[in-house]
């Protein structure tokens, strides 16, 4: 007899270790494979954006990476070609202002810390990672429909092999994935054009001054990228060879010491010498998207597997754990009931789009690193003007600003994501700038609120843990004009028929006192926000019981907020809201707004949220009786 997964993971870098991280937290039962004997010891995937920052802390698992000391980017220096050799033209926020981030930087620290973090945690969740092992062969047979996937895995060496089956098998194995050719599924290369380039971490001695920051560099001798690292390491990217080159040849190789006297002719009329090199490799990109991420929903891929594309942005990794968390969740709801298989379709639409606009990103951003840009003194000779115009790099690099964070991914309405035109319709569903400056699809906007409980100041979109339930904001504006339609929303939640009361849990006997999050249901978890000083928030007296049973999720909005410096309820504001109106916004487990509702006595707000959730769940929700 075969032993029975819920799902079978191959590949421990970031994308396989994400999904596993969440899965086993969840209480899934995994069988996780990597073909290599240990983790990452060095080197490879290193940058991690402030929206992945915001994800890791959601996780628990920030001050864990925060703990190994990494190099944190704030600005970014441009160096272009003069008459001397290279000279700084100029410096941009990493993260700028525009984009309302917690963590305006990108944290640079080598992929196998990062790893080693989530596996103690997956361990932790009695999943331990079977070393050196590899997948063998695999098949969706359904000769047993709970667990349709047949799986041959064998060591490396060969010598030993077992056959598992699973409700799911999903690659994270990488560019070069065996489960990918076995499906047949085809790499599209955006364009020909490709780039070979060593990458090298190592400690070094230098007059450059900003050694210490991430730099592009131009120079008539080449193209560098600078990124600085933990330990005081330097990484530094350079470009090999081009296939726009006359001799080009994409297995084009390059020593260590090729590479560093490439580097020191690329620096003049700075100097520069290693006093060790931790890592070096060379490598080509071109930028391929998968034709597909599933052929059948039980057998997934995700990571490298499905997108190629060059280091310079640093999105690999950031990509890569989007991608897990997304399939995660809407793996867990189908099998623990609340949704239909269908949900699952949605991870290869929403994320293969992603995908897509970070291989057009790159595509502009690698051939403009990789182009030779003018020196000062020809923009000089063949411009009038004194003012010299920005080049095409900075300008690419400017705009892309909101992308590169991970702010700017943004997923199309679909059937978790409400639309004009999706299937539940209510006259109180509020559309951007309809009513509320939040969009579907995209993150929530963060705000500052302070918690009632313990006047402690804390921020509102990290409240709830990601725990994979749907996250509830209730902005209940001032109670004073509000609590009719505060008291009526609890009212027609409790209707045995609701999307509140059909989740609840079955066994009303086991003691939920000190459950903060998921009292009455897994799948829903309420914050409310008032706009009111906190001393004049009485959670007992004021919220109905159902909201009050969240004590630790009630929050008074009284922070200010410099980005609407004139409001008295900040959070409610940034939200597009009536301050004194309030509004819900239903939050996806993976902090996306799935739908934004007008608060309303009556009760149409309910009604609202029954239908959207009838179509999330596959169920039909909510009748006219209210609960009283």
């Amino acid at each position: 007899m075969a032993d029975k997964y819920d799902v079978v993971i191959i590949g421990a870098g970031p994308v396989g270790l994400m999904l596993s991280t969440c899965l086993a937290r969840w209480g899934y039962r995994i069988k996780h494979i990597d073909n290599r004997p240990e983790p990452t010891p060095t080197g490879r995937a290193d940058g991690i954006q402030p929206r992945s920052l915001d994800l890791l802390r959601n996780m628990g698992l920030k001050r864990k990476i925060m703990a190994h000391e990494p190099a944190k980017v704030y600005e970014v220096a441009f160096w272009d070609p003069n008459s001397k050799g290279i000279h700084r033209t100029g410096t941009w926020a990493s993260c700028p202002k525009f984009i309302d981030a917690r963590y305006p930087f990108t944290t640079l620290l080598h992929q196998g810390l990062i790893e080693r973090v989530f596996i103690e945690d997956i361990e932790k969740h009695n999943v331990q990672i079977q070393r050196p092992w590899t997948i063998t062969g695999f098949k969706n047979d359904g000769k047993d429909p709970t667990y349709p996937v047949h799986v041959s895995l064998a060591h490396v060496d060969g010598h030993t092999s077992e056959t598992v089956r699973a409700k799911y098998l999903f690659s994270g194995e990488g560019a070069r994935s065996f489960v990918r050719d076995q499906l047949g599924v085809k790499i599209h290369h955006k364009d020909p054009i490709a780039h070979v380039w060593g990458v090298m971490d190592g400690v070094v001695r230098t007059d450059f001054p900003d050694i210490k920051m991430k730099c592009t560099i131009h120079s008539d001798a080449g193209s560098i990228m600078v990124i600085p690292r933990e330990d005081n390491m330097v990484r530094l990217y350079i470009q090999i060879a081009s296939s726009t080159d006359k001799d080009w040849d994409p297995r084009k190789t390059a020593t260590a010491e090729d590479v560093q006297q490439h580097a020191k002719e690329i620096l003049k009329p700075y100097s520069i010498s290693w006093d060790r090199v931790e890592w070096y490799s060379v490598y080509p990109i071109g930028q391929g998207i998968a034709e597909r991420y599933t052929l059948d929903e039980r057998v997934f891929m995700g990571g490298d597997a499905c997108h190629t594309h060059s280091p310079k942005a640093g999105q690999g990794m950031n990509t890569a754990f989007l991608d897990a968390v997304n399939l995660a969740w809407k793996i867990h709801h189908v099998e623990s009931g609340f949704s239909p298989r269908s949900i699952l379709s949605t991870y290869e639409s929403e994320r293969k789009k992603v995908a897509q606009n970070l291989l057009d990103f790159d595509n502009r951003y690698a051939k403009l690193f990789s182009a030779r840009i003018p020196s000062a003194g020809e923009v000089a000779g063949a411009s009038s003007d004194t003012e010299v115009e920005e080049n095409e790099f900075v300008k690419t690099f400017k705009a892309s600003c909101e992308f590169t964070s991970g702010y700017g991914v943004a997923y199309n309405p679909n059937t978790i994501n409400w639309g004009p035109e999706h299937p539940a319709q209510h006259p109180l569903f509020l559309g951007f700038e309809k009513g509320t400056n939040l969009r579907t699809g995209r993150i929530l906007t963060p705000a500052t609120v302070t918690r009632v409980v313990d006047a402690n100041v804390v921020h509102l979109e990290q409240e709830i843990p990601l725990n994979g339930s749907y996250r509830i904001y209730l902005f209940a504006g001032d109670l004073s004009k509000t609590s009719s339609a505060v008291k009526d929303l609890a009212s027609y939640m409790g209707a045995p028929s609701s999307f509140f009361s059909t989740f609840a849990h079955q066994d009303k006997k086991t003691d939920r006192y000190h459950e903060f999050n998921n009292p009455h249901t897994d799948f829903l978890s309420f914050c409310t926000v008032v706009n009111s000083p906190r001393a004049k928030v009485f959670i007992r007296e004021q919220l109905p019981e159902i909201f009050a049973r969240y004590r630790d999720h009630v929050y008074a909005d009284d922070v200010w907020d410099q980005r609407v410096p004139d409001a008295t309820a900040a959070a409610h504001a940034k939200m597009g809201f009536d301050q004194d109106r309030g509004g819900v916004v239903v939050v996806r487990p993976d902090a996306y707004v799935g739908c934004v509702v007008r608060l309303e006595e009556g009760k149409g707000t309910c009604e609202a949220l029954n239908k959207y959730f009838s179509v999330l769940t596959g169920k039909k929700l909510g009748d006219e009786r209210a609960a009283l």
